[in-house]
């Protein structure tokens, strides 16, 4: 093997989604030096119709891709959500968080953005380049991960080997990183399949984000720019295909029946996709030489909208004792430092799929004694101001003990 087939890096990450791309952004702006392996193209990436889909970015999400230096190349596509309305079905009884009602770094902020997930995958590629501690290899597939006590080797299929200090696995649901380490799953599945689409409406969304807890599951619209909004529809799986394929007006019709017609005429902009539900829980984050972020380990229900919102706080953290130990000169894959990491985010990634799968299973029912608690319960909350600030705080993920890329300090 010649020389030019090893590279020696710090930290290898095996994943170029949009929670590997940040997490290997992250550590190369703070000086450590990193690899990022990433089974597609970018040029595949950039086509407008390879993925349909859209991501929202809570405040807490926003400061950590301002301090990865991502945010910057990905704000003026990010529409700003400033009030979100939840209601059970369409009870005159909801919960209205208005943005101007908590302040942060001394104003009001949004709640998050929305924005086409191509568009924050072009900002990661702009950012990349940027940094020349990153050596972003694409496309390219690791197929073998070996370990000892002093680091771990990475193979590729093209013979190319990589030898890193710490592996992340950011590498998806079918992670080797995590089939590696032995890590068993907790998986269940839900009888729903998300239906996602993006529409323009004739009439202004003003920034507000609705979400209606349907029987079948939760119907949400949220706002982006240039007055299109995102749709994610959870139905019965044995319905979401009749409906994906039903002809565009009456699609449309749908559309307006469960949203209540606020939006105008609507059209739709990109074409309609389904995503089985389910949830994906990792027993352990961490193993020798390796530790997973995102849907390497975890996925949950969308209800609440946290997604990426969950991989980017495990990115914050994971940057945070990472950097800490290279700084030192600390070994940065050791037991020590993987321990930290596991400490901070494992509990809180299984407390919020535990509070979305309750919610999925109190809201996706049509009992009458359990409607009517529901409905309720959304007024109580609505007219207790200490309570309801609490809730919007907690939607904008700045509760609990927070990375400092999360509080705005640099890493």
């Amino acid at each position: 093997m010649a020389d030019s087939d090893i590279i020696t890096t710090e930290v290898v990450v095996l994943g170029g989604g949009l929670a590997g791309l940040t997490m290997a952004a992250a550590l190369a702006t703070a000086g450590v030096p990193v690899v990022c392996i990433d089974r597609d193209s970018p040029d595949l990436h950039r086509r407008d119709d390879f993925d349909i889909r859209t991501t929202a970015i809570a405040y807490a999400s926003m400061k950590v891709l301002e301090g990865a230096g991502v945010w910057r190349h990905m704000a003026d596509d990010a529409g700003p959500i400033l009030d979100i309305r939840v209601a059970d079905q369409f009870s005159p009884l909801f919960v209205h968080y208005d943005h101007r009602e908590v302040t942060l770094d001394g104003k009001n902020q949004p709640f998050g953005w929305i924005l086409d997930n191509k568009d924050m995958r072009h900002a990661l590629f702009a950012r990349v380049a940027e940094l020349p501690g990153l050596r972003h290899i694409a496309p390219a597939q690791a197929v073998r991960i070996d370990r000892d006590r002093s680091g771990a080797v990475v193979e590729l299929a093209d013979g190319r080997i990589v030898k890193a200090r710490l592996v992340i696995g950011a590498d998806g649901r079918k992670s080797l990183a995590r089939e590696t380490a032995g890590i068993r799953l907790r998986t269940w599945k839900y009888d729903q399949t998300a239906i996602i689409c993006t529409i323009r409406h004739s009439e202004p969304h003003n920034g507000v984000a609705v979400e209606h807890f349907l029987p079948n599951g939760p119907f949400a619209v949220l706002p982006m720019t240039q007055n299109r909004s995102s749709i994610v529809w959870s139905e019965k799986s044995s319905l979401a295909d009749m409906y994906i394929k039903l002809p565009e007006a009456e699609f449309i019709d749908e559309l307006q029946r469960r949203s209540g017609g606020y939006l105008g005429e609507i059209e739709l902009l990109t074409r309609r996709e389904g995503w089985p539900l389910s949830v994906l829980l990792a027993q352990e984050f961490v193993a020798q030489r390796i530790a997973l972020v995102g849907e390497s380990a975890h996925a949950i229900h969308p209800i609440a909208g946290q997604g990426l919102n969950l991989s980017l706080r495990d990115v914050a953290a994971l940057a945070e004792v990472i950097v800490d130990a290279y700084r030192l000169g600390l070994d940065v894959g050791s037991p020590e430092v993987l321990a930290r990491y596991q400490r901070w985010r494992r509990f809180d990634t299984v407390l919020l799929a535990a509070v979305c799968d309750g919610l999925v299973h109190l809201f996706s029912n049509n009992f009458g004694p359990v409607k009517l608690a529901r409905e309720v319960g959304l007024a109580v909350v609505n007219r207790l101001p200490p309570l309801k600030r609490f809730f919007m705080r907690h939607a904008m993920g700045v509760v609990g003990d927070l990375p400092r890329m999360v509080r705005g300090v640099p890493l």
